[in-house]
């Protein structure tokens, strides 16, 4: 019995990455949110690296700016993507940590970085930034706004709540849940 429940919640652990990372794909920037010294919060735009989730999201940054110190400080951040045309939201939030691997920004190296990275994959200030998921909640609505329109009239006419769509929040880890 025990081993049929731990087989459920890996089955949910990974539905669950795939979910999240179907909702994120495509979506090019996010907006990270760390923790400065004094408990104040300060948002930035990060670039997404369009490729499968696993679990893990990764950003190229440079090794001494404003957010690697935020994230040594507190290693909680927060990511907001939005993709307003599908009608699509998500949050994450996880735990972040600085990566000085060559391999791994070679392997997630784009012709694109070199907008902020002249230098290429030889920059000296060339990291990463890499952020574990703990947990994600999503706001999916339906593609058709003539859906969205009748479901909205509806509410209005019964008196009933308004539901867009789909939202749900997951929790990754040993604890995985979707709820």
């Amino acid at each position: 019995m025990a081993k049929k429940k731990a087989e459920q919640k890996g089955g949910e652990q990974k539905d669950a990455i795939v979910h999240l990372g179907e909702l994120i794909h495509g979506i090019k920037v996010a907006m990270m949110t760390t923790v400065e010294e004094d408990g104040s919060l300060r948002s930035r735009p990060m670039w997404t690296h369009d490729r499968d989730f696993d679990g893990e999201l990764w950003f190229f940054t440079r090794e001494h700016s404003a957010k690697v110190d935020e994230v040594e400080h507190d290693h909680h951040v927060s990511l907001a993507y939005s993709e307003p045309a599908k009608d699509r939201y998500v949050s994450v939030s996880g735990r972040c940590r600085l990566v000085q691997d060559k391999e791994k920004a070679r392997e997630l190296w784009n012709p694109t970085l070199k907008a902020w990275f002249p230098e290429g994959l030889d920059d000296p200030e060339l990291a990463l930034l890499c952020v574990k998921v703990e947990k994600a909640e999503y706001w999916d609505t339906p593609n058709s706004r003539m859906v969205q329109l009748v479901g909205f009239v509806k509410a209005v006419l019964t008196g009933e709540q308004y539901k867009p769509g789909d939202n749900a929040k997951v929790t990754l880890g040993d604890g995985a849940s979707v709820h």
